[in-house]
């Protein structure tokens, strides 16, 4: 294995997520002192010594826990188990003040019944005035224990040197490269069925769902392949965010720190797929959210789920949300939509189609000679406005960026440009080029000297240019292209014929004798 994997597992509350903030080098995880914070695993890259490695955060395993909540520490403890059996080597942890609790002593059995290396952790021991708490481990019947601070750091660099001498040696194989890997963030209110769809794209029971809003509270990032049609394999990371309700519902800190995680997800990916409740239809937060995609610049596709939980559907049903759908999210319209049912699979296999379509728009770049000459066709037929008695000129258009894709466009008079004739070339762009799925930026500025132009027109600009300079020194006191330039350095004679539209001209003297038999001379006569 090219990459071995490191699960962290141990009872709630002794400090597994921490410990994992600390091994990826980043708050990745939600870090709270309750029990059940974490509950889905959560997947991060660490560095051990140059190695790489992927380390697994996973929820506390609880034996024997209340009723009302028997059922999600029961998929907790799933979740738990498939980390264990992926995992090349396994960190238990402990906390050191608690002491050792009949729950670690079941968690110490499940460890013991795999044959894989595990480490065994005491945590939360800050300083030599807590070394006397890790004796008490020793009746669990392990060894040897590593005594660390995971929130200091104390201890960690002898826990990282055991784990690191027990991994499988590297591959000979060169890992591959990360770039093609397309990130993609399911977004949406609680409870509207993310992790349900998730689990339906990559075929396995990754997520736990439930139908208590808020069971998802970190970002999950699960990585997923499929096979185009062409034979080649296209690769995603498929990242299951937290429902963002409305802020005055928002009340813990630890869904405070889940709607920021869900924030930072739409940053970080390049497509979202926004999913909604057809029951409930578009509310006043999935609209604030639509906007935050749109204003984040992210490609994105819609995705109206519970298709099947409507009752009365026929053949008018689907165009009449559609249409409604599109009202209340006027803003994107440029989005596509698609009816799904999550839970019963129907059209989950056309989302990941219409993803590939939207990030090729995403990405999609247009030459600067074909944008200019549509360009020219579109103003041509419809002509800019005429602000204050003047008609606005449009010279030129360039595309300087991608994802999204951003376009400019030189003018004479940037502010005179309504936002309809802005909408109505972002438009004219859109249906040409086919950027379904993305939402485009457009700028208008001034044409200046200081100006960037493209390179083509800026070396059409320098030939002219030239061109018109040499025309005006040919020009200038009618001198003849082959005639020799002045520069200024040596003394001439002028002749009269060609100076004698100056003022301060003054014929010579006429006993200037050599003035005189080489004027006759130029002439073509002989002197008398």
């Amino acid at each position: 294995m090219s990459t071995p994997i490191i699960a962290i597992v141990g009872r709630p509350n002794v400090g597994k997520s921490t410990l994992f903030n600390r091994l990826v080098e980043s708050r990745q995880a939600i870090v709270e002192d309750m029990p059940g914070v974490t509950r889905d695993r959560q997947y991060g890259e660490a560095d051990l010594f140059g190695r790489k490695c992927i380390v697994v955060d996973t929820g506390g395993i609880e034996p024997t826990t209340p009723e009302s909540e028997a059922k999600l520490f029961k998929r907790m403890r799933e979740q738990a188990e498939i980390a264990i059996d992926e995992a090349d080597a396994i960190i238990c942890v402990f906390d050191g003040p608690a002491g050792a609790l009949p729950q670690d002593k079941d968690v110490v059995r499940m460890l013991k019944r795999t044959k894989k290396p595990v480490f065994w952790v005491v945590n939360k021991i800050d300083g030599p005035r807590h070394d006397p708490l890790v004796a008490d481990f020793y009746e669990l019947g392990v060894w040897p224990l590593f005594p660390i601070s995971a929130q200091h750091a104390g201890g960690t660099l002898d826990l990282l040197e055991a784990v690191a001498e027990s991994l499988p040696p590297e591959s000979s194989e060169e890992d591959k490269d990360d770039a093609g890997i397309i990130r993609v963030a399911i977004v949406g209110r609680p409870n509207v069925g993310k992790s349900t769809l998730l689990n339906r794209l990559i075929g396995e029971e990754r997520m736990i769902v439930s139908e208590v809003a808020g069971t998802t509270r970190d970002s999950i990032d699960t990585p997923y392949s499929r096979k185009l049609p062409d034979g080649s394999e296209a690769k995603y990371l498929l990242i299951d965010t937290a429902g963002v309700r409305r802020r005055k519902w928002v009340k813990t800190s630890v869904e405070k720190i889940s709607v920021v995680r869900t924030f930072k997800a739409i940053d970080r990916a390049q497509v979202c797929l926004f999913l909604l409740d057809a029951e409930t239809g578009v509310t006043e937060q999935d609209q604030r959210l639509a906007g935050l995609i749109a204003e984040k610049g992210r490609a994105c596709v819609i995705l109206l789920n519970k298709w099947d939980a409507l009752g009365k559907k026929d053949n008018a049903t689907f165009g009449e949300q559609i249409k409604k759908l599109q009202g209340e999210l006027e803003f994107m319209k440029w989005a596509p939509i698609l009816t799904i049912s999550g839970l019963k699979g129907q059209r989950t296999h056309k989302i990941m189609d219409l993803v590939d379509k939207a990030y090729r728009a995403f990405t999609q770049r247009i030459p600067t000679g074909e944008l200019n000459r549509v360009f020219e066709q579109i103003l041509h037929v419809h002509q800019p406005p005429v602000v204050r008695a003047r008609r606005l000129k449009m010279y030129y258009a360039t595309q300087v960026a991608v994802m999204p894709p951003r376009f400019v466009v030189w003018c004479n008079d940037p502010d005179g440009v309504h936002f309809s004739y802005r909408r109505f070339l972002v438009n004219r762009f859109r249906t040409h080029w086919d950027f379904e799925g993305t939402p485009i930026k457009l700028h208008v500025r001034a044409r200046t000297r200081r100006t960037p132009v493209p390179d083509e027109l800026l070396e059409k600009a320098k030939e002219a240019e030239l061109t018109a300079r040499e025309q005006e020194l040919l020009e200038l006191d009618a001198i003849a292209p082959e005639d020799e330039i002045w520069d200024g350095q040596e003394d001439f004679e002028v002749a009269p014929e060609e100076s004698s539209d100056r003022d301060d001209w003054r014929a010579p003297e006429a006993s200037d004798d050599d003035w005189v038999s080489e004027t006759w001379e130029d002439l073509g006569e002989e002197e008398e």
